[in-house]
């Protein structure tokens, strides 16, 4: 049997309420739901699928992993988009980020064959607040809305978090801790 799993950055509980509010303020007028199925996050390895036998020795790598990394803060500044579906909350430029993608991504290739399904395309970091059922017209009135709205979060990052699809939903399946200064 596979499961399906990504590995994500997550906001402290009070920052990913926050962010909730916004997506359940996208729900209420752009009828975009695909956001609330998961928790506030922000996205290194995107969703694969491996054999329920191999997610042990994935948690295994990702201890190791992680314990070679320190924590590091995270700005989400203002709102950007991939049109014609997506707006989220944008990443301010951090030089840890692509490193940490990047180092992940080679770990977990190397290692047990994980391969991201979207590595020709460029890391862009990002919190998506709608994304895959935004229509085209409804992106249009939120991007008007939301372009230039001003949004500051700032947090440590202390952990990488694995989910796991339960068919209904994204859920934390583990934490891994970095390393302690």
């Amino acid at each position: 049997m596979s499961q399906r799993l990504f590995i994500a950055l997550l906001p402290p509980d009070s920052i990913q309420l926050e962010v909730r509010q916004i997506q359940y303020d996208f729900e209420s007028r752009y009828s975009t739901r695909a956001t609330l199925k998961a928790p506030p996050h922000i996205t290194l390895i995107p969703p694969f699928e491996i054999s329920s036998d191999r997610i042990e020795p994935l948690q295994i790598e990702l201890e190791k992993f992680a314990k070679t990394r320190s924590p590091f803060t995270i700005n989400l500044s203002g709102f950007a988009a991939f049109p014609p579906r997506v707006i989220y909350l944008d990443v301010v430029p951090n030089p840890v980020l692509p490193d940490l993608y990047l180092d992940i991504s080679t770990t977990l290739a190397n290692a047990l064959g994980i391969i991201d399904p979207y590595a020709s395309r460029p890391f862009v970091p990002h919190m998506t607040v709608a994304f895959r059922d935004l229509n085209s017209d409804n992106f249009e009135l939120a991007w008007a809305q939301f372009c230039d709205r001003k949004i500051n979060f700032e947090f440590e990052v202390t952990n990488l978090t694995l989910l796991t699809h339960d068919v209904q939903k994204w859920n934390v399946l583990s934490n891994f801790a970095f390393l302690e200064n």
